[in-house]
């Protein structure tokens, strides 16, 4: 459960900074990479969250690792989720090549991913769910 007190943690800084409201670019990317590395921990670049809707994870991707202002446009009725995969120690990472999903760091010390999603609204986010 310590990987989700970790996410916890991470969502309630975001929400307290205000970095889920509705605004020009989302600084979140960066608020979660800077979060992350400032406790010791690490972020991997190629795991992230994505958009919610028809497809199995649709655009848009949602990076840890980007600089503010680079990352997508906010608008009211867009789903995403939250969901980084932070590590104690390499970011480095690798897919299990017997089923081509489960992903292990490349030192092997622990990693903890939770997903939230979120949905934009007129007046900020609404977390659909943990």
């Amino acid at each position: 459960m310590k990987h989700k007190m970790v996410l916890r943690h991470i969502v309630d800084f975001l929400m307290t900074a205000n970095l889920l409201a509705l605004m020009a670019y989302v600084l979140m990317g960066q608020a979660v990479h800077d979060h992350v590395k400032k406790n010791g921990y690490s972020v991997v670049e190629d795991v992230g969250g994505h958009g919610v809707g028809l497809e199995f994870h649709e655009d848009p991707f949602v990076s840890y690792v980007t600089k503010r202002g680079t990352e997508m446009v906010m608008a009211p009725g867009m789903i995403f989720t939250i969901e980084p995969m932070v590590n104690m120690g390499t970011s480095e990472i690798y897919v299990d090549d017997s089923n081509g999903w489960t992903i292990y760091t490349e030192d092997g010390k622990p990693s903890a991913q939770w997903e939230i999603m979120v949905l934009v609204t007129e007046a900020g986010h609404e977390v659909l769910a943990w």
